[in-house]
Formats: structure tokens, C-alpha cells, sequence
């Protein structure tokens, strides 16, 4: 019998040739593949061996900024006031630093097998390999932190940390920063910057101002002009290495340039003459702070200004805002008396009074429900004596003679109410109240300097009207040759009147002695100031202040001094800021060759040859 079940088995049996086709097929396909994978390693190893080493180059390629040279800061005779130098600044990535340094660890492990003659290194040297590496990564690091007068307790919190980036020193000296790269230690970068530093310090601080940790000006004219000094950075490719430092350059992609010189209107001479003599009366009179601004009467030119207490730019740790503060462009105050030659002024150009006119003061003059008060009962004066013995009295009534609109007038044109236009960040406008809303009183608290508020340089700026014979010049902290932008108050005429009044003020029964300047006519005026506090005026605390100008027959300079609340015995304008006004003018005239018109009031010196010769002729 024939078993059918045999038989269907084998009709389900493959014939033994199927099996090899299908191994032959598997052999050409792992064949084929080979040969790809070879042909493709030629291409590239061999062939295309150019491309790769390209690629390669291309993946440590970076392109970074290079910084530019910030434009110096100048006085008016080139005397640097800010400058720029080269410095380093020293980062660190943690995370690079803690990671393994593959090609240190095998120049190791190299050294070690030479040292073997060739002999392959056992587990355990790798291990002594290893530790050797990390004692000597931890002693570099030390030897960072020494360099860079970091604690040494700092080694600790860098080698545990895995954060990608941290400044350990910015604005370094660059040798300082070619110690630290000598170390070559990974993660730990060194790029170059610029520093500024201010060769005046503390005298000029307030004036210039300062720049950020990225050169950027943050107050003064150092933030003023940022657009003018900041330089356009330029760029350059180079090569990393695989933590990231630069080990060459390739090519500079665009040359940095330089900021522009800001040459400044300020002497620094005289900076200093006046930051010196605030300072000693400021310390004097136990003060709470003294502002002084020097004007060149001709050109409306800032010669110096200088603001006690001082800061010094170099050193802004700790820095609080009042301390960097420029109070004698920013700051306002009551001008008192030093405004009443004003009003003196616009009466007699107006045509308001005469200048022998009489004035009955009595000490006393009552304006409705409030009274205006003097001193002292001063009696019969003519304009010269009302500014002479700072009449309140006498002011209050040739203010009362002109219109508001009129005598408001004459106050807006001087710039009172209006910013001075220095370009000085945050300069102050100070106050003047619209005439519609005057009653008579307010216009007599006007005319001697209550009601209003000025800037020391607002005040200084008003004089140039008495000072260039009725011509009101423009601010300005740039060295120029003439200003453009001055402008007629007064006439020529009433000026010299006004001046030759406030001559008599520097005269022995005057209210400012003090201010006289030896072989010059000096004119001027004080201003003795309540300050306004919460509940009115105080009968304690006081600005004292003097405005003047020398000589006194064809002005040169002007000068403002305010003490702020002098504490130490007087208080008077007169008696505090009038002494400071004429030393610094006296030292000013000579720095600036401003011959005497008035030589027999110069004190004489009797030479080794027996000649007689002036003071200030020295």
C-alpha cells in the first residue's frame, strides 16, 4: 500500500537548488555593501581628504568682536581728563574646567612610558596618571586665584561646579592676564577689552562722569556723549581648540574704530583751584554740600564746576546716587538777593525808576496782609544803595512799579524757568511762576529771589547779561571760539550802570568785603537764603551764596558759590561763599594772563634790586 501521507510531505519539500540561490544572493549583497563602505572611506581619506580636513577647520572656526578704542576726554588745553587703556578680562566655564583634558592626560601617560622604555601602562599607573593630573589641575587653579588676588577658597567652589560661564576678573592689567594663560587650563578664557581711567579723579568726577564693566557711559558728559566717544567694534575670525580658547588668529574680518576726542571747554587749572577752595569751605563751615561754577563772561564757556561732597570715578564701589550727582547743573535752589541787580536792571531799561531815584524803605513795607522786612532800617536809597545794603524793602517797591508780564519777561530771557541748554544729562530747569498767577506780594518775594528757583549754573549764565554789557550768552562745555547763540537783554548802557553799582557791593560798608580781589574791580552780589522745608521757610538753615564777576571794567569771568547749609558760626553770603568766589577768581586771572585794572589796590613786593613791582605781576 502506498502511504499518502508520505507522499504529501514530499511534495511539500523545496528542491535543495532554492536554498543556495538565496545564500548567493545574501553573499552579493554583504559583498556590494563592502565594497561601498570601501569606496566611500577612499573618497574621503583619499580623494576628498581636502574636503574633510575643510569641514574639520570649519567646526573650531568662530568669529568674535574686537573691541574699539574709546574716544579721550580733553580739558581745553588737551590735558587728558578720561582715557582708555588695554586691560584683559578673565573668564572661566566650570564645566569645561572640571571636564578631563584628554590630550594633557595622554602627554602624561606618554612620559610615563617613555620613562618605561615604551613598556604599555598597568591600571593602576592610569589611575596614578589620572590623580597626577587632577593634584596638578587643582595647584593651577590655586595659582590662578593667587595671581588674581582671588581667596583661595574660591579653588573649591570652581572645581565642584558645573555652570557654563563666570567672571573671575575684568579690566586686568594684561600681564597679569599672560600669568593666567600661561597656565593653560581648560574652560578658562582671556579676552581683551579697554579700561577707563580718569587722571583727575575726585576734582572732575562730577563733570565726566563714568562708564560701565562694558565701557559704556553711565553719568556726566561720559554718558552724554556715548555716541560721540564709543568706537564701532570690529571682528575677526579665529581658531578654538576643544574647550573653546582661542589658539590663533586667521584673519580680521573688520578693523575696529576708535572713538572720536571730546575736547571740553573746562581748564583744568582752574577745576582744580575752584574744587579745592569749595572743598576747604565746605569743610570749614561744617556744610551739608558747595557747588561752584566758572564762566568765561565773553563765550559762555564752563571753565570748571565743582561740587562738594566728591566721588572719585576710579573707585565707584559703594557709590550712591548723591554722591555722583552734578548739583551745580542739576540741582535747583532760591537765588535770594543775588537776583535783585536783575530787577535793578529791567526797571531802568524799562523806564520803570531812574538811577538816582529815592526809595524810603524804613525797614519795613507792608504788601496787603503780609510784610516785606530788611535787616536793618536802612532809610533813604537811591538804586546803588538798594543793591549796595541788599534793600529787600527797596526791590520790592521798583518791582511793584513794573507790569508782571514785563518783569516776567525779563526772568524768562535770562533763562530762569528754562534749561540752560549745556547738554548735561538731567540739568535742572528750575521754577518760574507764570505772571497771570502773581498777586503783589509774589511779585515782591520775586525781586529779591524767593519764589523762583535756579541751577548754579542757571545763575552763573544770568550775569554773562550784566557781564558782556546787556548780552546773555549760551552754556556751553565744548571748547568754541564765539557763541552763535547769544542774544540782547539789557541795554549796553543799563549793564554798565547795574555793574558799576554792584562795585560798591564789594566796598567796605558793603555786604561782600570778603570777595574783593587784589589789583581788580570786582562786582557782585550776595544772597543770604532761608530754606523752604515742609511747615516754610526755616529760621535756621540757610544757602549762602554770591554771584560775581572781575574785572570789574570789562568782565572776564563769572562765578557762582553756593554753600548749602553752613553750620560753624556764619552763615551770610557775604561771610561764606564771598571768600571762596575771590580766591578762586584771583587764581583764575592769573592762570588765564587777565591784566589788572586796578593795580593800586595790589599788594607790592620789594626785589633784592630794590624795585617795587606789583603782586601779580610774578
Amino acid at each position: 500500500m502506498v502511504d499518502l501521507r508520505n507522499r504529501s510531505n514530499l511534495k511539500e519539500r523545496k528542491p535543495a537548488g532554492d536554498f543556495s540561490s538565496r545564500r548567493r544572493f545574501v553573499l552579493v549583497f554583504m559583498m556590494s555593501c563592502m565594497i561601498i563602505l570601501v569606496a566611500r572611506a577612499v573618497d574621503l581619506q583619499v580623494i576628498s581628504k581636502k574636503y574633510l580636513k575643510d569641514q574639520g577647520d570649519m567646526r573650531h572656526v568662530d568669529e568674535v568682536s574686537v573691541s574699539a578704542y574709546r574716544g579721550m576726554i580733553t580739558d581745553r588745553t588737551g590735558a587728558p581728563l578720561a582715557i582708555s587703556s588695554p586691560v584683559q578680562t578673565v573668564s572661566v566655564s566650570p564645566k569645561q574646567l572640571n571636564a578631563i583634558d584628554k590630550n594633557q592626560l595622554k602627554a602624561l601617560e606618554k612620559k610615563l612610558r617613555k620613562s618605561q622604555q615604551g613598556h604599555a601602562l598597568t591600571g593602576v599607573q592610569k589611575a596614578e596618571v589620572l590623580a597626577v593630573y587632577e593634584k596638578d589641575k587643582v595647584l593651577k587653579v590655586k595659582q590662578m586665584l593667587k595671581i588674581l588676588g582671588l581667596p583661595a577658597s574660591e579653588a573649591n567652589k570652581l572645581l565642584n561646579k558645573t555652570s557654563k560661564f563666570a567672571y573671575l576678573a575684568q579690566r586686568i592689567n594684561p600681564i597679569i592676564a599672560d600669568q593666567v594663560k600661561a597656565l593653560e587650563l581648560p574652560g578658562v578664557n582671556v579676552e581683551q577689552g579697554f579700561k577707563r581711567f580718569y587722571p583727575t579723579g575726585e576734582v572732575s568726577g562730577h563733570l565726566i562722569g563714568f562708564t560701565d564693566v562694558n565701557d559704556v557711559g553711565q553719568e556726566g558728559l561720559e554718558r552724554s556723549y556715548e555716541n560721540f566717544l564709543k568706537g564701532l567694534s570690529g571682528s575677526k575670525r579665529v581658531i578654538r581648540d576643544g574647550q573653546r580658547q582661542v589658539i590663533a588668529d586667521i584673519e580680521n574680518i573688520k578693523e575696529p574704530v576708535a572713538g572720536k576726542t571730546l575736547e571740553l571747554s573746562i581748564d583744568q587749572r582752574i577745576q582744580y583751584l575752584a574744587y579745592r577752595e569749595l572743598q576747604t569751605a565746605v569743610e570749614t563751615h561744617k556744610a551739608k554740600s558747595g557747588s561752584i561754577v566758572v564762566l568765561d563772561a565773553k563765550s559762555g564757556e564752563v571753565l570748571a564746576a565743582a561740587n562738594q561732597p566728591s566721588f572719585n570715578p576710579n573707585t565707584k564701589t559703594n557709590l550712591k546716587e548723591n554722591l555722583y550727582r552734578n548739583r551745580a547743573i542739576t540741582n535747583i535752589f532760591e537765588p535770594g538777593s543775588t537776583v535783585k541787580p536783575f530787577v535793578v536792571a529791567a526797571a531802568m531799561d524799562g523806564g520803570y525808576i531812574r538811577p538816582n531815584e529815592l526809595f524810603e524803605t524804613h525797614g519795613i513795607f507792608p504788601i496787603g496782609t503780609h510784610m516785606v522786612r530788611d535787616v536793618h532800617n536802612y532809610g533813604t536809597l537811591d538804586a546803588t544803595g538798594v543793591l549796595k545794603k541788599s534793600s529787600n524793602v527797596g526791590v520790592a517797591k521798583m518791582a511793584l512799579k513794573m507790569p508782571p508780564e514785563y518783569f516776567w519777561d525779563t526772568y524768562h530771557k535770562l533763562g530762569f524757568g528754562v534749561s540752560p541748554g549745556s547738554g548735561f544729562p538731567s540739568e535742572a530747569s528750575g521754577s518760574l511762576l507764570d505772571h497771570r498767577r502773581w498777586r503783589d506780594f509774589d511779585r515782591a518775594t520775586m525781586s529779591f529771589g524767593y519764589g523762583l528757583s535756579v541751577s548754579a549754573l542757571q545763575l552763573a549764565r544770568s550775569y554773562t547779561a550784566l557781564a558782556d554789557d546787556g548780552i546773555l550768552h549760551s552754556i556751553s562745555l565744548l571748547k568754541r571760539d564765539e557763541d552763535i547763540d547769544s542774544k540782547r537783554v539789557f541795554t549796553a548802557k543799563t549793564a554798565k550802570k547795574v555793574r558799576a553799582m554792584l562795585e560798591t557791593v564789594i566796598s567796605k560798608d558793603g555786604t561782600a568785603y570778603e570777595a574783593r580781589v587784589d589789583g581788580y574791580r570786582v562786582a557782585g552780589k550776595t544772597g543770604t537764603v532761608k530754606k523752604a522745608g515742609s511747615g516754610g521757610y526755616s529760621e535756621k538753615t540757610y544757602f549762602a551764596v554770591f554771584a560775581g564777576m572781575a574785572p570789574a571794567s570789562h568782565p572776564r569771568l563769572i562765578i557762582v558759590v553756593m554753600i548749602d547749609e553752613p553750620s560753624a558760626g556764619d552763615y551770610y553770603g557775604g561771610l561764606v561763599s564771598a571768600p571762596v568766589f575771590s580766591k578762586v577768581m584771583a587764581g583764575a586771572l592769573r592762570i588765564m594772563e587777565v591784566a589788572p585794572d586796578e593795580e593800586h589796590t595790589m599788594p607790592i613786593l620789594l626785589t633784592k634790586k630794590g624795585v617795587i613791582r606789583p603782586h601779580a605781576a610774578e
